[in-house]
């Protein structure tokens, strides 16, 4: 399938490692061009080599809970792309535990940095001709499980707010929706590091996912980069779970 991505202009939040980095080659490797952004300058200039032969794709340092920074990042990918057709905000907090302070960031991170980003790119989308947003939110924003609290709660909150952005932008012709994973290993993420220190809760996971295994960085980004393509043109206002049926509830 053509997912005629080729030409488009993409930003990604969160592109330095695991699904944010999947996301953005996947994108490459459907001829678009991509802006990320990521906190860690030394991974940022890491990731730019590693991509130089892949396609057009330049990273930025930066905290998306900055907002001026978020806007003006914005702002200059979008000159040096030539534009803005596609926006995808990845990054998270992943923070779980129940303090005043990780409610607060959470929010600032999973919640407010989705709404800055969008804003802050609704100009370029409302001019170009396949406008698309795509979140990442999380089966946890859908179950009760051990992420329940502030991160649980948030990711619940980015999908409502995009399923409303898809009905409030659909006459203007911008798409949104949601791509929630389920728990996904990368080498460096938060699996790899609970199947290092908490072997029990790693085993206790598998064993309640009926395929018997975690997902990758890779399955989770062809969801997002198929909702966020001209092949999806009349699909908004959805959330994609992509669990390996982890989650047992209907979504209806």
């Amino acid at each position: 399938m053509d997912l005629q991505l080729t030409g488009l202009r993409v930003l990604v939040t969160g592109g330095t490692k695991g699904i944010g980095r999947a996301i953005v080659e996947t994108f490459l490797d459907e001829g678009a061009a991509v802006a990320f952004c990521a906190r860690n300058a030394d991974e940022i200039v890491a990731t730019e080599k590693s991509l130089a032969e892949r396609g057009v794709a330049f990273g930025t340092a930066l905290d998306v809970a900055d907002t001026p920074a978020l806007t003006e990042w914005v702002g200059l990918s979008a000159t040096r792309l030539g534009g803005i057709d596609i926006v995808v905000s990845n990054v998270s907090a992943m923070v779980t535990a129940d303090t005043a302070e990780n409610w607060a960031r959470c929010f600032e991170i999973d919640v407010m940095a989705a709404v800055n980003l969008v804003n802050a790119s609704l100009g370029y989308l409302e001019a170009s001709e396949a406008a698309s947003i795509v979140t990442v939110s999380s089966v946890s924003g859908r179950e009760i499980d051990v992420f329940a609290g502030p991160y649980g709660a948030m990711k619940a909150g980015l999908v409502h707010y995009t399923q409303g952005l898809a009905y409030q932008l659909a006459p203007k012709g911008i798409r949104a929706n949601t791509v929630s994973p389920g728990n996904t290993f990368f080498e460096g993420g938060s699996w790899d590091n609970i199947q290092r220190n908490a072997p029990d809760l790693y085993a206790t996971t598998l064993g309640l996912n009926p395929m018997g295994r975690l997902g990758t960085p890779e399955e989770m980004a062809r969801a997002v980069v198929f909702l966020a393509s001209r092949a999806s043109s009349f699909t908004t206002g959805t959330n994609l779970v992509v669990d390996g049926a982890l989650t047992r509830g209907v979504q209806l």
